[in-house]
């Protein structure tokens, strides 16, 4: 049985920030915890949120990783409740929506946070008693404003997902105007990340045409601007499109992910220092090729499709082009520039079968088929 949902409320305009106080109002959050990291701060964008906030009674929590941990959202969820915070408004890229994500579970919900993962069963267990979030992406990347899922890594080191319709933010605030002048870097990874996304969740066989259509629309408008947006970064054109594919890639992968996100997932976990939008842009190609076996045998003609939302001529060009796309953005030019190394191929390997993106690869892989990969990304 399909199981189609749309999904959340969305405010998206150039200074939507400006909503943010109306939009807590509407919740009914009057005591919120800002979540965010240091780099936002450092950037002036918390001061936004602060400035859209006024005569409210509002918290911070600033230290949010690159990679959300457990031990991360212990110390949000403590001064969550010894501020008496009713609420909850992240701000920042996906780090920090994870993170407010898991803040929400872990204030309002008892025992370790392992114990809400989905793949330990713990979907179920997350109930309407999580805190109201409302989300402001500063990046254009994992879409979390618009999605159900955080991925956090807990103490005992394993990367994991957190799925529950009671995770999704009560609204998204996506202001375009918040990403003028992001990095370059970073540009360009978390546009790949929403390109992945799209891309991948396309793939997916689940049956979801709304989802597909989404998806793919948003394909289209990531990779025609993403060099746009990464060379140039007050490109307003190119901001908003980015921040578009990003939020529809998120709206999309209700139908599930695949292959690149198990890896993902698992080498974030054995690394967190890696930028899980470039782990996810050297994957790519080669889930692509794998993939492509699934594809010939489907009526759907999934890869054909997206090659014509790249401009591409045919299905086979679609894993070059990604590359050569990654090399006009300065990314990496496989795993092994990140510092990867065979001998970490079984810990990923052991990660990646586990991890809840793996059954809904079109095409299941077995561990044979995932060294395949990582040596193709290596």
């Amino acid at each position: 049985m399909a199981f189609i949902y749309y999904i959340t409320q969305v405010q998206f305009e150039f200074g939507a920030i400006q909503l943010l106080k109306q939009e807590c109002e509407r919740v009914g959050i009057s005591r919120p915890l800002i979540v965010t990291d240091p780099g936002v701060k450092a950037a002036g964008l918390l001061q936004k949120a602060l400035d859209a906030l006024p005569g409210m009674t509002v918290t911070v929590f600033d230290q949010t990783p690159s990679n959300p941990t457990e031990a991360a959202v212990r110390a949000a969820a403590a001064l969550y409740k010894t501020s008496g915070c009713d609420g909850l408004i992240a701000v920042g890229g996906g780090s920090a929506i994870d993170c407010a994500k898991g803040v929400a579970i872990a204030a309002t919900h008892e025992g370790p946070l392992k114990t809400y993962a989905t793949i330990e069963g713990g979907s179920l267990k997350i109930t309407e008693r999580a805190a109201p979030l409302i989300a402001v992406p500063t990046t254009s990347g994992t879409g979390s404003e618009v999605a159900r899922g955080a991925i956090i890594i807990v103490d005992d080191h394993r990367k994991l997902g957190f799925h529950s319709w009671h995770l999704v933010p009560k609204t998204a605030i996506c202001d375009p105007e918040l990403t003028l002048g992001l990095p370059a870097k970073l540009t360009a990874a978390t546009g790949m990340d929403a390109i992945a996304h799209c891309m991948e969740t396309f793939m997916s066989a689940a049956f979801n045409p709304p989802a597909d259509g989404i998806a793919l629309d948003g394909l289209e408008r990531g990779w025609a601007h993403i060099e746009r947006a990464t060379s140039d970064g007050s490109d307003r054109e190119a901001r908003l499109n980015m921040m578009s594919a990003s939020m529809q890639g998120a709206m999309a992968f209700q139908k599930g992910l695949g292959c690149v996100h198990s890896l993902s997932h698992s080498l974030g976990g054995v690394d967190p220092r890696l930028h899980h939008g470039t782990l996810n842009a050297m994957f790519l190609p080669a889930v692509v090729r794998f993939n492509a076996q699934a594809d010939s045998v489907q009526k759907e003609h999934r890869l054909q499709r997206m090659a014509r939302a790249m401009g591409l001529a045919a299905a086979s060009d679609i894993a070059e082009a990604i590359k050569d796309m990654n090399a006009r953005l300065g990314l990496p030019t496989g795993l092994a520039a990140m510092g990867v190394q065979s001998d970490q191929f079984s810990h990923i390997l052991e990660g990646a079968l586990a991890d809840h993106c793996h059954k809904t690869n079109p095409r299941l892989a077995s561990a044979e088929d995932y060294t395949e990969m990582l040596r193709d990304s290596l």
